[in-house]
């Protein structure tokens, strides 16, 4: 008979083993459900519905809103959503199920796929997040005709899915099944024995870091930065020249800017605070292990989480500042993008 079958049930706190040769050893903390595997279900849990009512709710707004007009930002928005819901119902739930198991059940083959969406979905959710910057940052700074734009939106959009589809696949060699030496219903789906030095784990970690998230951190904030300033001195341009513009233009042109200055902080910080904890656990993980390992498995379970809350957080921040009712105010018709829509008026004004 198989002993370890008496030990696959949900939220395992067994703290002995005993083998079929009768041997009986001590299950580590590590290996039993705890509270931090606890607080990991229950703001998993959360966060899924948060992200799901969030993300569904946008893409239905956006997808009835391109049946009337169709744009790049709304285009953006919808793969920003499907990769957040990538990772509402991919990482999420396993997540959630994987804690409350604290083994792995799935096997070898189930192992490795999901470790491939796992990641899939980030990887999506962020290079997404970096093609709604590019491309805004273009179409303010420059400009060009409609068909080139809508040209290059579809370029970096193909780019980031095949990009995201590249950076997972080594996911899918590097995790594996592998079971406890002598604990041996203990089964878990890890990296252990892939890489033949300490070295070559650090650089893989390490290019996850840079791709996932300081690349994407700097082209973001390079990016709205750049159109912030481009339109701070594009009103004060006008403002130096006020005789050509009409008193409700300054107007706009005060309130665009300080809701392009909102939006730029806010996305900048959601995306900061979203991801530095939890490469700060990690990173602490890659140089020293020993020392990581004493922090309080819940304050490291808490951390680990925010690897995920991006998502649950970019349907308000992108809903607040892009999906909005289109209004037309004295002939002037505002669009879906702040920035977009003051270069254009800045046209119009010039040509007049």
């Amino acid at each position: 008979m198989d002993c370890r079958k008496n030990y696959l049930v949900w939220f395992p706190d067994f703290t002995e083993f005993t083998s079929e040769d009768n041997k009986t050893y001590e299950i580590p903390i590590e290996m039993r459900f705890s509270e931090g595997h606890l607080v990991s279900m229950i703001i998993y849990t959360l966060f899924m519905f948060i992200s799901a009512i969030g993300n569904i709710s946008v893409l239905i707004i956006i997808v009835k809103r391109t049946k009337k007009t169709r744009s790049r930002i709304n285009t953006m928005l919808i793969h920003l959503a499907i990769a957040d819901l990538l990772v509402t119902f991919t990482l999420i739930p396993t997540e959630i199920v994987w804690a409350a198991t604290v083994s792995w059940w799935a096997g070898d083959t189930v192992c490795r796929i999901t470790a491939f969406f796992r990641t899939f979905g980030v990887y999506q959710s962020c290079f997404v997040l970096v093609s709604i910057g590019i491309d805004r940052y273009y179409a303010v700074l420059k400009p060009m005709k409609l068909s080139a734009a809508k040209k290059r939106g579809k370029c970096i959009i193909s780019c980031a899915w095949a990009s995201s589809t590249i950076c997972s696949i080594p996911q899918m060699y590097i995790f594996h099944l592998e079971t406890h030496p002598n604990i041996t219903y203990y089964e878990q789906c890890v990296t252990i024995n892939t890489f033949s030095s300490q070295l070559h784990e650090f650089t893989y970690s390490f290019f996850g870091m840079i791709s996932m998230y300081i690349l994407p951190l700097i082209i973001i904030t390079y990016c709205y930065g750049s159109i912030l300033s481009e339109i701070c001195k594009k009103s004060k341009d006008h403002l130096v020249s006020s005789e050509k513009l009409r008193r409700n233009n300054l107007e706009f042109f005060s309130k665009a800017r300080l809701r392009t200055l909102k939006m730029t902080i806010t996305i900048i910080l959601a995306f900061f605070i979203c991801w530095t904890p939890y490469y700060v656990m990690a990173f602490w993980f890659w140089i020293d292990k020993e020392s990581a390992n004493n922090v309080d498995i819940r304050v490291q379970k808490g951390l680990f989480l925010f690897a995920c809350t991006n998502s649950s957080i970019n349907p308000i921040v992108y809903g607040v500042f892009n999906i909005r009712k289109s209004s037309v105010t004295q002939g002037r018709t505002r669009g879906s993008n702040t920035c977009t829509t003051e270069i254009r008026l800045q046209q119009v004004n010039q040509t007049s």
